[in-house]
Order: structure tokens, then sequence, then C-alpha cells
């Protein structure tokens, strides 16, 4: 059952669990076909517009607010963690409703803690509809939440809160270099022609501080995070599985983003691509051809069977790269059964390596779909 807080009076309590079932009857996440069916196609050119971009895009279908960020306490303690708000329209943007309980819009939250000192990985996971106040999001800035969770900024400032039994999370973030904007000045293809594709920036480095509270334990925690802003609708083709993303800190003052796209048969997507943001914040486009990624090592998860890769070699030839990663932790799948219903492998890693002659490394996040099953159309 969808979580509904306790807070809300019996009468709003209850018209929320009746609406968290008619979610649940809903075909799941999948509704990101290739069809956008009246949602606005991304089409190249957009015109970025801060903080207007930061907030919701009603016009498309899907978009999210994806955070991760590696965090260290007083005495040296490694976490990482991931906190993402997904907006799904169930139909296009809609004029004036006629009853307040009526939603459109669905919303979901996932949020995941890497306890290094622990050496366990938690998860939770949100689901609501858009009426009530119970979720929404600004549309005029960054302002998103699911019940009690959100991520909403003053300024340059965002501050990103999740509470839920013994995990806690509380930050502040402050960016340090300006919006990146992927693909063709953030029109970023995800298949041949443009009908599959997103608009997509990210936030690449923000200071972060804040707190982390993890069964008992209360830390004041430094750190950097990255902020991924993707919406669209229509994005992955029915042949292509799911996708490998890169998200990488390194301490030259790099950041390296790159996503793989897997084909049914095997093979990868020429759509697939990346960029490179130098420590200055400049920024360049990366093309399959840029990039030699090679699987260095598999896990097996045994909640879902799902075999995932588990530790990579990343060569970039022209920026003079070569990379390794591996996971902090070998167990980070979210099996988000009670909000979008995939499951997934989202987690922190470890990176080492050489900058042409200079030893080099980092911390990055590493997102891996549809290895427990096909995406079927989803996102």
């Amino acid at each position: 059952m969808l979580p509904c807080p306790a807070r809300l009076g019996r009468r709003r309590r209850r018209l929320c669990l009746l609406g968290g079932l008619a979610l649940f009857l809903l075909p799941g996440f999948a509704l990101a076909l290739s069809d956008p069916g009246g949602f606005l196609p991304a089409r190249p050119g957009y015109q970025w517009q801060f903080p207007r971009d930061h907030g919701a895009h009603p016009g498309y279908r899907t978009e999210w607010w994806y955070y991760t960020g590696h965090l260290v306490g007083d005495q040296g303690e490694l976490f990482g963690y991931q906190l993402t708000f997904f907006r799904v329209a169930l139909t296009p943007a809609p004029g004036r409703r006629a009853s307040a309980w009526a939603a459109g819009t669905v919303y979901f939250a996932h949020f995941a803690l890497t306890d290094g000192p622990g050496r366990r990985f938690h998860y939770r996971e949100r689901a609501q509809r858009g009426a009530l106040g119970l979720a929404g999001a600004a549309t005029d800035r960054l302002h998103v939440w699911v019940d009690d969770w959100r991520a909403e900024a003053e300024g340059d400032t965002m501050r990103l809160v999740a509470r839920d039994e013994d995990l806690e999370l509380d930050l502040t973030l402050t960016p340090t270099k300006p919006p990146v904007f992927h693909g063709e000045g953030g029109f970023s293809r995800k298949a041949a022609g443009t009908d599959h594709a997103s608009l997509y920036y990210s936030l690449t480095r923000l200071h972060t501080r804040g707190r982390v509270s993890v069964h008992g334990r209360h830390l004041t925690v430094t750190g950097e995070s990255w902020m991924d802003r993707e919406f669209s609708s229509s994005q992955l083709a029915p042949h292509q599985t799911g996708w490998d993303w890169f998200a990488l800190h390194l301490d030259d003052g790099a950041e390296i983003m790159l996503y793989q796209l897997r084909l049914a048969d095997g093979g990868v997507d020429p759509a697939s691509s990346g960029t490179y943001i130098d420590p200055q914040g400049r920024s360049r486009h990366l093309t399959r051809e840029d990039v030699t990624l090679t699987v260095t090592g598999h896990w097996r998860s045994p909640a879902s069977g799902a075999r995932y890769p588990a530790g990579w070699e990343i060569r970039l030839p022209a920026l003079g790269y070569h990379l390794r990663l591996s996971p902090t932790l070998p167990d980070q799948e979210l099996r988000t059964t009670g909000s979008t219903r995939i499951t997934y492998w989202e987690g922190q890693v470890a990176v080492s390596g050489r900058h042409q002659d200079t030893p080099v490394t980092g911390r990055g996040y590493v997102e891996l779909t549809g290895y427990a099953g096909p995406l079927g159309g989803r996102f």
C-alpha cells in the first residue's frame, strides 16, 4: 500500500489510501511510450531559463529531479546518498479540475543511503497523487515534494529533506559550477531520430553540508553532490532494454557523465553518449566513439536474481583518462515494489586511475536499469 502520512485527518487519509490503491491498478510506471499522445515532445532548440527550469514542466509526460552525492562525517565516515523525485502525468496538462481530489499526475520518490561505516545499504520509497497537497511541484522554481520529503531552493541554495523511521537526510547544497546542458544544448537523444529524446541538464558539483541519521546515529556531514534533471514525453525505444549511467566526481576538479543504452540483441545503441566538464565548468560532448567502457566484474542479487556489472574500466583517449570503478558495497539494489515497481541498482563507486601521466582518484554514482527484466517502454 502506498504510504499516507498519519498527520492527515481521517477522511483525507482514507481518500489518500483509496488513491494509492488506484495507482496500483495503473500499468506501473510504463507511461513514457513512443507516442507523446498529446504531450509536448522534446525538441532541439529549447530555451533554458533559471530558476524556472528547476521547476516542473507539466506539458511533458515524465520528469525527474535526481540527486546523488558523497558525504563525510566528522570522524571520516563515508556515506553515499540518492534522493530522487519522479513526476508522471496520466493525461496532458488539464484545465481547472472539478474536484480537489482529482489527480492527473502521480509522484514517486526514492531515498537511498550507502552506509560506509555500517557496511549496509538502506532505501525507502514514497508515492502519492498530485492532489490535496500530498505531492506536487512548483512550475517557476525548485519546490517538489512527496509527503514530507522535499527538494526546494531559495536563490541558488537548495535543501533536501527525507525522513523515514530510522533514516534521515537533511542537506543544504550550493552550486560551484554553472548548469551543464547535455547533448545538443540540452537536447539528449536516446535513439535515432528525434522521437526518443529528453531535455537534460545537470548541476555537476554542489558543495553539500547537513546531517544524516542512521539507526540512532546522528552525524554532521559535508561533501559534494550532483543534480540531474530530465523531462520528456518519450525516451526508450522498443528495442532498448535499459541503460548504464555514470556520474563521476574527480579530484582534479573535473566531472564525467556517461550513459550507455543497451539493446535487446546485446548491443549498445549508437545514441549512447556523455559529457566531460573541466575544472572551470566548460563542457564537451562525448559520443559513443569517444568512450571505451569495459565491465571487469559482476554481482548477482540474492533478492531479485539479477546479475549486474560490478566493476568497470573507462577510457577516454582524446582526453587522456584511464579510470577504474568499483562499488563501495556490492548490494546497492533498490526493489521499488511500493512505487515505480522497477528493480534497479543505484550505488556509490570509488574511482582510481590516471589523467595522462598524473594519478587521479574520485567518487561516483552508477545506475543500472533493465537487468532485473526489460523496462518494457518505461521511463
